[in-house]
């Protein structure tokens, strides 16, 4: 990984990031992160949050911050607050989402009474896709060999697992945070990732993001990224971890 000053920041109109430990510090959004958006979003950068936080948040989200649009649940939707309505994009229709979400319930029962130490997310009540099992969130922090214990009972399942820095998210379908991704920006802002690929930028910190890591040339972990063992790493690494290292991104994005 390279250090970020060698990331040029000139042509990069749109950034796309995590939240959990990119954009907040120790489970909090700080002021200077929030600022942090608020001086890209006056620089006239697209900024587009891809998480694997709720749609419950992600409502939130999209009404409430200096944001364009929000991808949640690991792909499994986008929002967007146009004209002072949320309008809701989803992969799978309500009735699938519905079924999907029965499914799931029996399938976390089974994963929580084989890994002593886990839980349901907090935010679990929140979602409507995907179910979140909290491995060092709101539990006393388990190892990392314990939430790969976890993705291989959900992959038995049938089902998509994702580690991130705190859950292990699993889902029905083949979908990821980057093809949502690509769907939002073709429906949204016209833009074909492929093409635009050196136009637009994404931070993240954690294996679930390595699809983003993977096609963006210009892919940034934010400093803790190091602490995960990734098949694919991002291109630069800023110095500082966290949100203090997102700051340091805007800075650099908004010069």
């Amino acid at each position: 990984m390279k250090p970020l000053k060698e990331l040029r920041p000139e042509g990069v109109r749109a950034l796309l990031f995590d939240i959990d430990d990119t954009l907040t510090t120790d489970g909090k959004l700080t002021a200077g992160a929030y600022a942090a958006l608020e001086r890209l979003k006056r620089a006239g950068k697209i900024l587009v949050p891809v998480t694997g936080r709720p749609a419950g948040w992600c409502d939130h989200i999209a009404r409430m911050w200096p944001v364009d649009a929000v991808v949640g649940e690991n792909g499994a939707f986008y929002f967007y607050y146009h004209e002072g309505k949320l309008k809701r994009r989803y992969q799978d229709d309500e009735a699938t989402r519905s079924k999907n979400l029965q499914r799931l319930k029996n399938i976390s029962e089974r994963i929580l009474s084989s890994v002593p130490g886990s839980a349901l997310a907090a935010d679990q009540a929140y979602r409507e896709t995907d179910l979140a099992i909290d491995f060092r969130e709101d539990v006393t922090p388990l190892p990392l060999d314990s939430a790969e214990r976890i993705a291989a009972l959900m992959r038995e399942a049938g089902l998509t697992a994702k580690v991130s820095s705190i859950h292990v998210n699993g889902w029905f379908g083949g979908y990821d945070k980057l093809a949502m991704a690509r769907y939002l920006f073709a429906e949204r802002f016209g833009l074909d990732l492929e093409a635009a690929n050196a136009s637009v930028a994404f931070v993240g910190d954690s294996p679930n993001d390595e699809p983003m890591f993977g096609f963006f040339e210009n892919s940034i972990g934010v400093a803790n990224v190091r602490r995960f063992s990734l098949s694919r790493f991002p291109r630069y690494v800023t110095i500082e971890e966290a949100g203090r290292g997102f700051e340091e991104l805007a800075l650099h994005l908004s010069k």
